[in-house]
């Protein structure tokens, strides 16, 4: 893969985890395409630009959202316009001092080359919950914890 097409991805999805560390709506919502999607770790689909930002104001703006530690683990060129990163993520609720496991995820985001400019075109939040392997938590949230910070 190109590095400049690398290095986009990755400010890309710096920018999109930054602004959810930062509660803000407008910023997050503004690295998707105007059509892009948003699936939550709750499972709730958002669709469209405007939507993602009307949905998660409330969230920032009522609910202490605590921020992400993340890893990238991959980037792939999909085309010459489109790629694929997939990234770990754990939080630290507000008040604590370590990850909670049970908010250990999955994210992916597809990523979508239009007019010289990466944009988001879906971003997905996965719990990673394992459901009877607890050895496959710790050893993400294990990962996390040593993992040096993407932001």
């Amino acid at each position: 893969m190109n590095s400049s097409n690398l290095q986009d991805i990755m400010k890309l999805y710096r920018t999109l985890i930054i602004s959810w560390n930062n509660r803000d709506a407008v910023e997050m919502a503004a690295q998707f395409l105007k059509d892009g999607e948003m699936i939550g770790f709750d499972g709730s689909q958002i669709i469209g630009r405007e939507d993602i930002r009307t949905h998660l104001s409330p969230i920032f703006n009522d609910h202490p959202t605590p921020p992400f530690t993340c890893k990238v683990k991959a980037i792939k060129l999909l085309s010459e316009n489109s790629a694929l990163l997939r990234a770990i993520a754990g939080m630290v609720p507000y008040g604590e001092k370590a990850l909670n496991p049970a908010l250990n995820a999955h994210q992916t985001l597809i990523a979508v080359k239009k007019d010289n400019t990466w944009k988001i075109q879906l971003f997905q939040n996965t719990p990673a919950q394992f459901h009877g392997r607890p050895d496959l938590v710790e050893q993400m949230t294990e990962e996390l914890r040593h993992s040096p910070s993407i932001l």
